[in-house]
């Protein structure tokens, strides 16, 4: 993509502003007010995301096969990412269940998908929501066996997302059309993922705790590192687009998801310790993903 560095500039400044604009936003409103975002993302997490997803996936404009090497190259950074840290962590002198997650999981839903989109337009939306699902339905499964072994597959069938997706594959891959009436909604509630998720994102950060500063700051290293490290050569090996290309290389720059926190708490796998991986992770980020940005663009 022929461009004049000032071009460049504004194109960064274009897709990096209105994310950290939000972003502060959650954090200085959370900073002069108590703001307890539970419901908020549990409603997030149960509908408007599955929304989004379905939403996506139902559109006629929706072509699966074109999106099946972005998928399996979002499969490879995640999964490879893992392989990546498990000896790293014996160096630290932190525990894999505690520090290998986040550095699989990456931020493609609060961060990645708006990122894509405010990059190249929302034609790529479908591209971002794609990796995203490879990514969540990754954290659900493998993530889950990593925190605990006895994890029973059945569990997926109750998540939403999940369904969500199983429902838009069903759709896309029988061609259904989707009456306005019923994609009109679908489609409105799935518009209040985003900006919810990157203000929740910013009311998170609030809570940041510099305590474990060090596997933070490890974290901050190594997660955009093991994701770029596979991404570049990966992409380069594979039959993509220059399009394709730049998106698989922003989802390896992705800092940890603030859902690693969350997994982190319900199996009481050093909850704080991770907080302060992913918070100083998606800080880190925003000096991470403009040096990316000007790589892709």
């Amino acid at each position: 993509m022929d461009a004049t560095p000032f071009e460049l500039l504004e194109r960064i400044a274009q897709t990096v502003i209105p994310l950290v604009a939000i972003v502060g936003l959650g954090y200085l409103y959370a900073r002069r007010a108590h703001t307890d975002m539970s419901v908020a993302n549990r409603i997030n997490m149960d509908l408007f995301c599955p929304a989004l997803i379905f939403s996506v996936m139902s559109a006629e404009s929706f072509e699966l096969v074109a999106h099946a090497e972005l998928a399996i190259g979002a499969a490879i950074i995640v999964l490879g990412s893992g392989l990546l840290v498990w000896p790293v962590c014996k160096v630290l002198g932190v525990q894999p269940k505690t520090f290998v997650p986040p550095m699989m999981f990456n931020n493609s839903g609060n961060l990645g998908i708006p990122l894509i989109v405010l990059a190249f337009g929302e034609y790529a939306l479908p591209a971002a929501v794609v990796m995203f699902l490879v990514e969540n339905l990754l954290h659900f499964t493998v993530g889950a066996y990593i925190m605990d072994h006895r994890t029973h597959p059945m569990t997926l069938t109750r998540n939403p997302m999940i369904l969500a997706t199983a429902l838009g594959l069903v759709w896309s891959l029988l061609e259904i059309p989707l009456p306005a009436v019923i994609h009109t909604p679908i489609d409105m509630l799935g518009q209040i993922a985003i900006p919810l998720m990157l203000f929740s994102l910013g009311v998170r950060m609030t809570s940041i705790d510099f305590t474990n500063w060090k596997p933070g700051l490890w974290g901050a290293i190594l997660s955009p590192a093991t994701g770029l490290v596979i991404a570049i050569p990966l992409a380069m090996a594979m039959d993509l687009t220059q399009t394709q290309t730049a998106y698989l290389i922003l989802f390896g720059a992705l800092p940890p998801a603030v859902l690693n926190y969350m997994v982190s708490e319900r199996y009481n796998q050093e909850p704080q310790q991770v907080a302060s991986i992913v918070l100083i992770s998606n800080m880190a980020s925003l000096a991470v993903i403009p040096l990316v940005l000007a790589f892709v663009l």
